[in-house]
């Protein structure tokens, strides 16, 4: 295995963690984080030797995301996910508080218009700089942190609801 490929490997908890950030869902989570790696395998040459690969990584994903997103728009098929049918007849008091909690931070953050979410993902979440959560998403430094601000103010405010 080359140091590439042990540096994507050691990447891919951080990768799934941002998939779930975007897409707020497992399954499509998992799709995500499978794209995005098969592209950066296929891209490697295209990757510079000394710069970041988590951001390039993670700009590949993102670049994904809103394929997928695009491409979804324009299906006029309605189907149920199959997270849908998962649970049906399951009783969720035997669950644990650690699971519930982590259940409403996630609900809280499927609430959030997905540009607060990435912007929440990268900084609070993978520990990112204002500066490179701009550098990645291609926004201004201001604007990065005003989506930080909101969506953290948000999901606190949901979080309490919930």
């Amino acid at each position: 295995m080359s140091g590439f490929e042990k540096a994507l490997e050691a990447l891919l908890p951080r990768l799934r963690r941002f998939a779930h950030g975007l897409t707020a869902n497992r399954a499509d989570a998992d799709d995500l984080t499978q794209i995005s790696i098969e592209r950066a395998l296929r891209a490697r040459m295209q990757w510079q030797e000394g710069t970041r690969l988590d951001a390039w990584v993670y700009r590949i994903m993102r670049n994904c995301w809103i394929d997928i997103v695009r491409a979804r728009a324009r299906s006029n098929k309605v189907l149920a996910p199959a997270e849908a049918g998962e649970h049906v007849g399951h009783d969720p008091t035997a669950q644990m508080d650690a699971k519930i909690d982590l259940e409403r931070l996630m609900r809280a953050m499927e609430v959030l218009p997905v540009e607060q979410r990435e912007v929440v993902v990268l900084v609070l979440i993978e520990g990112f700089g204002y500066r490179e959560t701009a550098e990645l998403l291609d926004l201004p430094i201001g604007t990065v942190s005003s989506r930080l601000v909101r969506g953290r103010t948000a999901l606190l405010a949901l979080i309490k609801e919930g």
